[in-house]
């Protein structure tokens, strides 16, 4: 997975983000897809750190992996 497509992924999850939030949450469904999105776009958001780093550091940025839900949930922002 390349960065444009990492990015592409992103901007299509904040978009559905987006719209869940012009409104009340109608239901136990939103909510739980709100958590969704909100888990992997965190995980969007680390392999591409990953990659950028590995670059940086003259690595192979192909070798960055998405990282569990239970390891990037618990990052502080």
């Amino acid at each position: 997975m390349s960065d444009k497509s990492i990015l592409e992924h992103i901007t299509a999850l904040v978009a559905e983000e987006h719209a869940l939030r012009e409104g009340p949450l109608k239901g136990d469904a939103e909510a739980e897809r709100m958590r969704q999105l909100e888990t992997q776009l965190d995980q969007c958001w680390d392999l591409l750190r990953q990659r950028r780093a590995r670059r940086d550091a003259g690595q192979d940025p192909d070798t960055a992996a998405a990282r569990p839900p239970d390891v990037v949930e618990r990052y502080e922002q």
